[in-house]
């Protein structure tokens, strides 16, 4: 579930954002480098706090248990309203621009398609988690085995290319750390969703253990990936065709492939987007779940269909904004608001990782390695990177902490409302 949510669709668009930031193969190579250890600083944080909170819901539950149940509730909040959504709502742009592809579409027609992927697969999940998760696990599976594939024939084949790993541009091209942070942001992007599998921790065997496993191994996995992918990118393409691609995948095949390089790629593409979309999906609603059940949501969000056994209402409410958001949004605003707003919360998750050490009586089944150090430098990062963030585009970032910050009245007034009993 880690490698499948995981590797969606980012890997296939996101190189040439960061390329766009820092133009520079090993500035590149850095910025992935970075981005994927820092993820794994995170899922360390995350391992210990899964090991000690075996509840679904994962962040929420680390959040509201280190510091009231307001603070989860923010989380949830944002997760709805803009970085959970907004992570669907951008991989679905993803999977549509693969698919035209194929057939050639106007902006317009790109978000009926990606709304018609969120609408078709909160449909799946809606009649059952079996369903659903049966899809991820399969469309996971072929998706890595390719990508090994690609990764493999991607330097045998362009061993007859005349240079690799170059630069025509002739420009001077200055990486300022206002870039290179932008760049990480973009690359922490690909790596979103590695804290999802937290959320399903009631419906996993043993997750004192297995959840901890599952993130350090799940991330090791994807890094290892992307790095391997951005190599053969960059082998094959000279840096300027990097940043300009939108779909860097195809024109990458073309390049070594020829007429149908492009074809095979996009198809894996939507192959694998289809299947992290799913999984995203499914994993939502959990969240959504805990909190009704904990008093902070209408109750009716935590229904269970009494047939298909899933929070079905949930899944449709879900399946609405991330619609909205592709309707009204543009994929890079997409994701460089999902990425400073969860990182904000997950700063504030790993400062928790500390104060639970201070609190006697707390049993857990794995320590995080090289305590204290650490979760100590992924909070540094976590905020250098939200500062950055609103330093560089203050509209957009006011916007989006506004957003999230509105959710402090509407909490306190749901605690009156619920105090009173209505």
């Amino acid at each position: 579930m880690v490698v499948g949510t995981i590797i969606g669709a980012s890997i296939f668009v996101q190189p040439s954002e960061i390329t766009g930031q820092v133009f520079s193969v090993k500035g590149v190579f850095l910025v992935w480098l970075v981005s994927g250890l820092l993820t794994f600083f995170g899922a360390l944080v995350c391992a210990e706090l899964a090991s000690i909170f075996t509840q679904s819901g994962g962040v929420y539950v680390y959040l509201k248990e280190a510091y009231s149940p307001s603070i989860g509730f923010l989380w949830g909040w944002a997760m709805f309203w803009s970085a959970h959504s907004g992570i669907i709502a951008a991989i679905s742009v993803i999977f549509s621009r693969y698919v035209s592809y194929f057939l050639p579409m106007s902006a317009a027609m790109v978000k009926i398609v990606s709304i018609a992927a969120i609408l078709i697969l909160s449909a799946i999940n809606y009649r059952g988690v079996r369903q659903g998760s049966s899809l991820q696990t399969l469309m996971t599976l072929g998706k890595v085995i390719a990508i090994v594939f690609i990764i493999f024939a991607g330097f045998i084949l362009g061993l007859r290319f005349p240079a690799h790993f170059v630069n025509t541009d002739t420009g001077n091209h200055v990486i300022s750390l206002n870039s290179f942070f932008l760049a990480v942001a973009a690359g922490l992007f690909a790596f979103g969703g590695w804290h999802m599998v937290t959320y399903n921790s009631e419906e996993t065997i043993n997750p004192r253990k297995t959840i901890p496993r599952a993130l350090m191994i799940g991330t090791i996995i994807v890094t290892l990936c992307y790095m391997g992918l951005n190599a053969v990118y960059m082998y094959v393409l000279p840096l300027e065709s990097v940043a300009s691609s939108t779909r860097i995948a195809a024109d990458a095949a073309d390049a070594l492939l020829g007429f149908g390089g492009g074809a095979l790629m996009s198809g894996l593409v939507i192959f694998s987007t289809f299947g992290a979309l799913s999984g995203i999906i499914l994993c939502g609603p959990r969240v959504y779940f805990s909190m009704a059940r904990d008093g902070l949501l209408f109750r009716w969000v935590g229904d269970i269909h009494p047939r298909y056994g899933t929070p079905h209402k949930a899944i449709i409410v879900q399946g609405v904004w991330s619609s909205v958001l592709v309707a009204t949004g543009t994929y890079k605003a997409l994701f460089t608001r999902v990425v400073y707003t969860e990182w904000i919360f997950f700063g504030l998750m790993a400062i928790g990782l500390f104060l639970f050490r201070q609190r006697p009586g707390i049993v857990r089944g794995y320590r995080i390695w090289g305590y204290p150090l650490i979760p100590a430098l992924f909070i540094v990062a976590s905020f250098a990177i939200v500062v950055n963030q609103i330093v560089s585009d203050p509209r957009e970032s006011l916007f989006g902490l506004s957003l999230v910050l509105v959710g402090l009245p509407i909490y306190y007034l749901w605690s009156k409302r619920m105090r009173r009993g209505v």
